[in-house]
């Protein structure tokens, strides 16, 4: 077998550029691939070169297929600068001379029916590129790929399109509970003899039933797209249209997905159209220019990663990334993508000084052409998908992020509020002496909280690179550290915007995560006295008791949904608002963040009635102090905060209420 040390080398003779082809041989490349209809017809070849083909992983890649009743494998591969292109593989013994390719010219695509290639079998495209040099290119388009102990594609069928399921499709986002639980599948759970990974179809035997029952309502999977670095988390896929081959295979994918929606649960997706790594199989220099990314590193270079920028601009670019987002939805059943570093693709100062990066046409520093694939993608999940939630983690404000295309804005659904996160971590993580004189983070989010749909994030990225665990980011000694995290947690569940916690935050896991690790379960054992239990109890609870009540979801987005009771109290660092619904029902949430209870703290509330108490983030159940009001308080007829009618309260130290008004024939 020849050697696969597959680097670049010098240029290829010219014996090897022509290739030493038999007369047969060179009838069967002619009968099937200069007829270029039978492989890439007319019009999707214009759909691709024009960027407009909303599935152009249908066309490109690898596929087997009868041919003119011969099986076989269809090979396409866009490298418009390339001088000639091979297929290598396991059913020629990687030697390209046998099975070079035909470029069809008006669309830069080099194109080949291999009989002797066969589902399963590995394969990759060998290259003279625009400069005489030998590459050798993993399948951009693969839909498996291997890692080791060399990268490789794999021939494999489509996955058949997922029906939705009728109930899914007429879903309202807006107004529904989304409780997210964000997961690296490498280091949820390992095993323990070995420290190996957990499979697909183990994780959806021990995953899925833990997420459902934690009451959550989506799951979110850091990238799954094929990647060589561990350490990058899949944040720098080479292989954008293949589910790792770590876990199992498409198949095992495709069931774990199916167990999360027989669970209820939708699943989304970590998506990363912003940059690739630079290793030499992927897509740099893929045909000896700067094909897939900008040629000038003002443009095309990514300073904080060290990775490569997509050329929006190109058409088909822009089309093999939107195309993968279809992808992703429709052939796993996918419901939803959240797109990676937003605000580094729409912004081309993004992390340069002045002098490193090139302004738009009109001299500005916006990035156009990342704008308009933005809107593109958006527009085309809406219209074909429009069950799909699309999210945005953007961190500046860029305006109308989640406002409608139609509207001029980017077309998501909802957008990350990163600011909400700093301020209010910021917030717990001060001594309470000092939080008298920064109350205004945790108000602060509501001044803008209706400017987009929001998505409230404690995300992997607050648990890495030395922050800390969520619970070490908390102020004071170990009763302290829990009742704040617990506290917060109401806090959050409570507030205005849907909800996302990484996998580690719903124990108070007290390390930092480390992706080579599964997370410490251990710390759930009795030995441990029940304080991460109690933490675990409580998100549970939070969930299931936000998912229950429609006053802390519908109408997150709605002024009609939220309105501040308490929030002035700087030196008690007392807040309290109600969470309203479309029928009148309330709910009051009130969060005292000092070690301090505070007796007979009178609340001015709209109506008289009898208030029950739901949750109690210091109950003894979640390892509090049990601080209470025995579980329900009535309004008194002495007006406060210029209301009427008052709640005379106890609130438990560093702890959050939720108190729920029994509705009244008077108020439907």
């Amino acid at each position: 077998m020849p050697n696969k040390n597959y680097d670049v080398i010098p240029r290829i003779t010219s014996r090897c550029r022509t290739a030493n082809i038999s007369d047969a041989e060179t009838q069967t490349i002619h009968k099937h691939t200069d007829g270029f209809g039978t492989l890439i017809r007319d019009i999707d070849g214009w759909l691709l070169a024009e960027g407009t083909h909303l599935r152009p992983y249908e066309c490109l890649g690898a596929h087997p297929i009868n041919f003119d009743g011969v099986d076989g494998v269809i090979f396409s591969v866009w490298a418009p600068n390339a001088q000639r292109v091979a297929v290598i593989g396991e059913f020629n013994q990687w030697d390209g001379h046998i099975h070079p390719m035909v470029l069809r010219h008006e669309v830069g695509i080099w194109e080949r029916f291999i009989p002797e290639a066969q589902i399963g079998q590995s394969y990759k495209y060998e290259l003279q590129d625009s400069r005489g040099y030998r590459r050798i290119k993993a399948d951009p388009y693969a839909i498996k790929s291997v890692l080791f102990p060399h990268v490789e594609s794999v021939v494999t069928s489509l996955p058949k399109k997922y029906i939705q399921p009728q109930s899914t499709l007429a879903s309202a986002p807006l107004s529904a509970p989304i409780s997210i639980y964000e997961v690296h599948l490498g280091s949820w759970r390992r095993h323990k003899h070995n420290n190996g990974w957990l499979s697909y179809r183990q994780l959806a035997e021990q995953l899925i039933p833990y997420v459902a029952e934690m009451g959550f309502t989506h799951l979110e999977f850091l990238p799954i797209s094929e990647h060589p670095f561990d350490g990058s988390w899949g944040y720098q896929p080479i292989g954008l249209y293949s589910p790792t081959y770590r876990f199992g295979s498409v198949d095992d994918f495709l069931y774990l997905i199916q167990t999360a929606h027989q669970y209820h649960l939708k699943v989304i997706l970590d998506w990363v159209p912003a940059h690739f790594p630079t290793d030499e199989y992927g897509l740099v220099q893929f045909d000896g220019t700067a094909l897939y990314e900008y040629a000038d590193p003002r443009e095309g270079i990514h300073q904080n990663w060290h990775t490569l920028i997509y050329n929006y601009s190109r058409y088909e670019v822009a089309n093999f990334l939107a195309g993968n987002a279809l992808y992703w939805i429709e052939r796993f059943g996918i419901d939803g993508l959240r797109v990676d570093a937003v605000s580094s693709m729409i912004y081309r100062d993004y992390s340069r000084k002045e002098g490193e990066w090139i302004p738009n046409k009109w001299g500005g520093k916006e990035n156009l052409e990342a704008l308009d694939f933005l809107r593109y993608t958006n527009q085309i999940i809406k219209e074909n998908c429009p069950h799909a939630l699309m999210i945005a983690e953007e961190s500046t404000a860029f305006p109308l992020v989640t406002s409608s295309v139609k509207k001029q804005g980017l077309g998501f659904d909802f957008k990350w509020d990163l600011g909400w996160m700093h301020d209010t971590l910021s917030y717990m993580s001060l001594d309470p002496i000092y939080r008298q004189y920064h109350h205004q983070q945790m108000t602060f989010g509501m001044f803008y909280a209706h400017n987009e749909h929001f998505v409230l994030p404690l995300s992997h990225d607050e648990v890495v690179h030395g922050k800390g665990s969520l619970l070490n980011k908390m102020s004071g000694d170990t009763w302290q550290k829990f009742a704040n995290l617990r506290a917060y947690y109401g806090f959050m569940w409570g507030h205005p915007g849907k909800k996302l916690l990484f996998m580690g935050g719903e124990f108070a896991q007290e390390r930092e995560w480390d992706h080579d690790t599964g997370l410490d379960w251990h710390l759930l054992e009795p030995e441990h006295d029940g304080w991460h239990t109690g933490v675990q109890r409580l998100v549970r609870d939070l969930n299931h008791c936000y998912r229950r009540y429609r006053a802390l979801h519908q109408l997150d987005y709605s002024s009609w949904g939220f309105e501040w009771l308490v929030v002035d109290d700087h030196q008690n660092s007392v807040f309290a608002f109600i969470r309203r619904d479309a029928n009148n029902h309330e709910i009051l949430v009130v969060a005292n963040f000092t070690p301090i209870v505070r007796h007979n703290y009178r609340i001015g509330v709209h109506h008289p009635g009898h208030y029950q108490e739901i949750i109690n983030t210091d109950s003894h159940y979640y390892r509090g102090s049990n601080v209470g009001n025995r579980g329900a308080i009535s309004t008194q007829a002495i007006a406060s905060h210029g209301k009427e009618y008052s709640l005379n309260l106890v609130l438990p130290p560093l702890a959050t209420l939720y108190l729920k008004r029994e509705q009244t024939n008077d108020d439907i």
